[in-house]
């Protein structure tokens, strides 16, 4: 069965950085896009950024342009999500998720998502 799993979660300072990877296996990585969503305390999950499955297109919430990069190794199956200048608002769990978008912006739907990581980000 497909899974994914996301790692390098963990607790920052602010203006600090973090990487975050997901794992894929039970599908055809290269053959599906992959996304990054964040769920915070209180707050519904929300789109964080998207790659296409060839890596050549990227897309990002207005929140996270400019300080988060998406990217992805189509031959690890694997994605990341580098994360630099975090703010205590970008603390909460964040989750991959691997699907075929059909919105312009990626941002879904998406059919698979792994279990989220833990990010708190302390001022």
């Amino acid at each position: 069965q497909v899974q994914l799993v996301e790692s390098g979660g963990g607790a920052v300072q602010a203006g600090g950085s973090l990487r975050l990877s997901c794992s894929a296996s039970g599908l055809t990585f290269s053959s599906y896009a992959m996304g990054w969503f964040r769920q915070a305390p209180g707050k519904e999950r929300e789109f964080v950024a998207a790659i296409s499955w060839s890596g050549s297109r990227t897309y990002y919430a207005d929140s996270v342009k400019g300080r988060f990069t998406i990217s992805r190794d189509n031959a690890k199956n694997t994605e990341y999500l580098q994360m630099n200048s975090l703010e205590p608002e970008d603390t909460a769990v964040y989750y991959c998720a691997a699907g075929l978008p059909d919105r312009r912006d990626y941002s879904g739907p998406y059919d698979y998502w792994g279990q989220g990581t833990q990010v708190t980000v302390s001022s």
